[in-house]
């Protein structure tokens, strides 16, 4: 299980402050959690299973089309580039985990690999919320003030936003370093704490984090959308709201080429607006409101069905937080309309190179046969007409035959 926060894990009888609690609490936390070892162990196995391949190859590709395939990079593209690498990152570690809970919970490889695990996990976590935020605010600025977007949102500064969010995040997660591999009941353990923590800093610890590592950026994506719908509404009833001789005679074709792009600029905001917010609703709320809960009932002490209960909504979850890898692709294809270009401009290339060089074969194949066909076809024409010698030839032999006998 991944660490709520460094120094603390899930097991209550490794992260209660002693000089709070007693010995008969730390048996009792200990019996109530380390029953569900099993259902934890199950639920990341199946999970990264299908995260990992997924995850991997869909980042990897989306990756490939950013850096090799897009002729020309926009503001979008490099946030979309940069979320597209800390997926595939959180990907490669992965394959460790799945290792660690095949072996039921023995971490055979060194320490430093248990704490890049532990790192990576949150960073990929924060930076996607971060980043997705990001892409919200360009949307945003293009559809309520264009012209200030043309200004604003140019690769360079987004590069610099992306450098700043990775610089903040991965500084901040620097304390998930620290905690690394231990000792338990004979195995050893990851993803465990390396001493005793007081509670109450861990409850502080993790309402920073919730506040500023989701809660504004949830606000602001929110408030960002609320006036792209707005937005978006207003035009279209004034479009339909139009005077019918505006849409006729010479301007009608002017016109209805502008409603389409206007259309299809609207959808393309919308799809973003879908994917951006089931991504938080079904990724990234239920997992902090999870560690919040379990966090509460752990200081205050709740009785063992309901710390029980939230140990199991809180491994849920983290599943569904770790699956934000697999869904942000999804998000490139749909709201992206430049990605989802190139992909099809590829893989139409792609096929007509493979259609091209099919038919160069089959080319040559007629070739071969018709160059068979014409020298069979002078074998038997010259095999159709016997050899026959002259007559004079086949006169002088009979007289050199019949010379001998004469007299």
């Amino acid at each position: 299980m991944t660490t709520l926060w460094p120094g603390t894990s899930n097991w209550p009888d490794s992260t209660l402050s002693p000089t709070n609690h007693t010995l008969e609490e730390l048996t009792n936390n200990s019996s109530c959690v380390r029953d569900d070892e099993g259902f934890k162990f199950l639920a990341y196995t199946v999970t990264y299973l299908l995260v990992f391949p997924i995850g991997f190859l869909s980042n990897s590709g989306a990756l490939f089309v950013f850096l090799r395939l897009t002729p020309k990079w926009s503001a979008s593209h490099i946030l979309m580039t940069n979320l597209a690498l800390s997926d595939t990152l959180f990907s490669l570690t992965l394959p460790l985990r799945l290792t660690y809970y095949f072996n039921k919970g023995q971490w055979d490889l060194p320490d430093w690999t248990c704490r890049l695990c532990v790192y990576c996990f949150y960073v990929n976590l924060y930076t996607s919320v971060l980043l997705l935020t990001g892409m919200s605010m360009l949307r945003w600025l293009a559809v309520i003030k264009p012209l200030q977007h043309r200004a604003l949102a140019t690769p360079f500064r987004a590069s610099l936003v992306c450098f700043c969010i990775w610089l903040f995040v991965g500084v901040s997660s620097v304390p998930f370093l620290f905690s690394g591999t231990i000792v338990r009941e004979g195995k050893t353990r990851c993803f465990e704490p390396t001493n005793n923590a007081s509670w109450n800093r861990i409850f502080a610890l993790n309402y920073v984090a919730v506040t500023f590592g989701f809660l504004i950026p949830f606000i602001t994506i929110l408030g960002c959308y609320g006036s792209i719908i707005c937005k978006l509404t207003s035009t279209a009833k004034l479009a339909t709201g139009l005077p019918g001789s505006l849409k006729t005679n010479q301007g009608q074709n002017r016109i209805q080429k502008h409603e389409e792009g206007r259309r299809r600029r609207r959808n393309r905001s919308l799809s973003l607006v879908a994917m951006v917010i089931c991504t938080f609703l079904l990724c990234f709320l239920p997992y902090h409101v999870a560690r919040s809960l379990h966090l509460h009932a752990v200081v205050g002490k709740w009785d063992c069905v309901a710390t029980k209960t939230l140990q199991h909504v809180l491994v849920v979850t983290l599943c569904l937080a770790a699956a934000n890898s697999v869904m942000n692709p999804v998000l490139y294809y749909c709201a992206g309309e430049s990605f989802r270009t190139t992909v099809r401009r590829a893989s139409l290339q792609r096929s007509f190179s493979s259609f091209s060089q099919g038919s160069m074969m089959v080319s040559r194949l007629k070739r071969r046969m018709s160059r068979n066909n014409s020298t069979l076809t002078k074998t038997e024409t010259l095999s159709s007409f016997p050899l026959k010698l002259p007559d004079s030839l086949l006169d002088g032999r009979n007289t050199g035959e019949e010379s001998p006998q004469n007299p």
